[in-house]
């Protein structure tokens, strides 16, 4: 019964259709609120009640479909919190909430849908950080929270998230960097984080992303070069618009990145400090060595010509009459002992200097 003009609100007799497994009464002019009589329909599996008037909170009662696989309420004008009790939907596949007029924090219990596949909380007025429980949503495949009040910074742990397709966080207060850990978002085609307070650089992680189609980090406060790789050969200036601090090529019409001039330069520095310093500090080690061997070398050899000498410069010729003279006419007292082939003495010089005469026998 989608498009049907139905006017006025749902029936709360609508509960005792308790063999109902799905209902739609999307794009109608339904108003008024959603009957807490629809918590009996226990067999419902698809509840579909789309661009309607539907005002009011959401039930608790609709926490009592434990069979209920698809959950769409968007674009109404419900309002007040999403239901904590929203952990009971344990059957919940897809939850579609957006365009109403939902406030509070995001339940954690949310989170511990571990099997749901898609979840639009967009365009609500949803406050409050993320939690990190983000992370436990292991199968999940579209993630839309854009145009809400979120704040803080994005979790980390949604980077673990392998099966999902699709990411929008655009129109919030988030702050912080994006998180390195998206480049583990292997299937990932659609990442959105527009008009946040998001600073840093794009991380070069995202390079990895090869089915990535579409990026969107504008009108933000990022910094830095963009990544070249990967899927941003694709990406035009549009993804990028308003961040001042952003640079790279032209086309993306962004400031030209200072290092791009710098790099050689730093190349070049680099290539010195590392090979050809220490080349010529070898160099001048080895030389100095050479010079200081070669130095006390030549040293040795003088020392040693010079002791050689000495004793010629000091020879003398003494004459027999002198050496009888020193010894006493070699005096038995003066002998020092007897080999051989002769006898030695010793003996006092004229000018002092004690000698050993050797007097051979013949």
């Amino acid at each position: 019964m989608t498009n049907c003009n139905f006017k006025g609100s749902i029936p709360r007799d609508i509960g005792n259709l308790s063999n109902l497994v799905a209902l739609s009464l999307s794009f109608n002019e339904l108003a008024g609120p959603i009957p807490t009589t629809m918590g009996r329909l226990h067999k419902l599996q698809a509840l579909d009640l789309v661009n309607n008037r539907l005002e009011g909170p959401i039930s608790s009662d609709l926490c009592h479909l434990g069979s209920l696989y698809e959950l769409f309420l968007s674009g109404n004008e419900l309002s007040g919190p999403i239901p904590a009790c929203v952990n009971n939907l344990t059957s919940l596949r897809k939850l579609y909430l957006g365009s109403n007029q939902l406030t509070s924090m995001i339940p954690l219990s949310l989170w511990s849908l571990t099997y749901i596949l898609e979840v639009n909380l967009s365009s609500n007025s949803l406050s409050g950080p993320l939690s990190f429980e983000i992370g436990n949503l292991k199968v999940l495949r579209v993630l839309t929270l854009s145009r809400n009040q979120l704040l803080g910074d994005i979790p980390r742990e949604i980077g673990g998230l392998k099966d999902l397709v699709s990411l929008s966080l655009a129109n919030n207060r988030l702050e912080g960097s994006i998180p390195e850990s998206f480049g583990g978002l292997v299937s990932l085609e659609l990442l959105d984080l527009s008009r946040n307070n998001l600073f840093g650089e794009i991380p070069k992680s995202l390079e990895a992303l090869s089915y990535l189609k579409y990026l969107n980090v504008s009108f933000n406060r990022l910094r830095g070069k963009i990544p070249i790789r990967g899927p941003f050969v694709n990406f035009s200036a549009a993804s990028y618009m308003s961040n001042d601090g952003l640079c790279g090529a032209p086309r993306l019409q962004v400031a030209p990145c200072k290092e791009d001039v710098s790099r050689p330069k730093e190349t070049a520095t680099t290539c010195i400090l590392k090979y050809v310093l220490p080349t010529i500090g070898l160099t001048m080690l080895i030389v100095a060595l050479v010079l200081v061997w070669t130095r006390c070398r030549k040293r040795n050899e003088k020392l040693q010509v010079e002791a050689n000498s000495l004793p010629l410069a000091t020879w003398r010729r003494i004459s027999q009459q002198e050496l009888l003279q020193a010894t006493n006419g070699f005096s038995a007292n003066n002998l020092l002992g007897k080999g051989s082939f002769g006898s030695v003495y010793q003996g006092t010089l004229s000018d002092g200097m004690i000698v050993a005469i050797k007097v051979f026998n013949w």
